[in-house]
């Protein structure tokens, strides 16, 4: 090969190899262009964006409080007086639950002394009932003829309501 062949073929190669350099560099730039959208886009979250708190799946931040600690520990406080349930002087069912063996040596307690009652006393709402009022609207005949019916109370304007 001759001294300008084997030229010619240095600068095409060159040439070849700007041009694939220039092509990677933007390649790289756009690579770093989508890895910074992305890495923004994970740091989002729905404090710092519009997304719905449900979009935070497992890595929600910690609620963050405005409360200051007291210093107390929870609960009554040392000289409230406090509150709760009292017992009632008259139940309106006692049941008895009588023991049946002794908790020491295991014997019966059929024909023992009572010599104590521990009460317990249990509150309950009784459950809500439906409560049905029917209105009976009496019809009567005239000496005319003429059937005349009560009207119905004010709000009361179908057969089932």
């Amino acid at each position: 090969m001759e001294l300008r062949e084997q030229l010619a073929v240095v600068v095409a190669a060159s040439a070849q190899r700007d041009v694939l350099i220039a092509q990677l560099q933007a390649d790289n730039a756009q690579l770093q262009a989508d890895n910074a959208e992305l890495r923004r886009q994970l740091g989002l979250n729905s404090r710092n964006s519009s997304r719905p708190p449900s979009s935070d799946g497992l890595a929600k931040p910690a609620p963050k409080s405005l409360r200051r600690r007291s210093g107390r520990k929870p609960g009554g406080q040392p000289g409230h007086p406090g509150s709760r349930l009292e017992q009632v002087s008259a139940p309106d069912e006692v049941l008895r639950h009588e023991p049946v063996a002794c908790g020491g040596c295991g014997s019966g307690l059929d024909g023992a002394v009572q010599v104590g009652v521990r009460r317990r006393q249990v509150f309950d709402i009784p459950p809500i009932a439906v409560r049905v009022v029917e209105h009976q609207l009496i019809e009567r005949r005239c000496g005319c003829g003429c059937v005349t019916a009560a009207r119905a109370p004010e709000g009361v304007g179908a057969p089932v309501q």
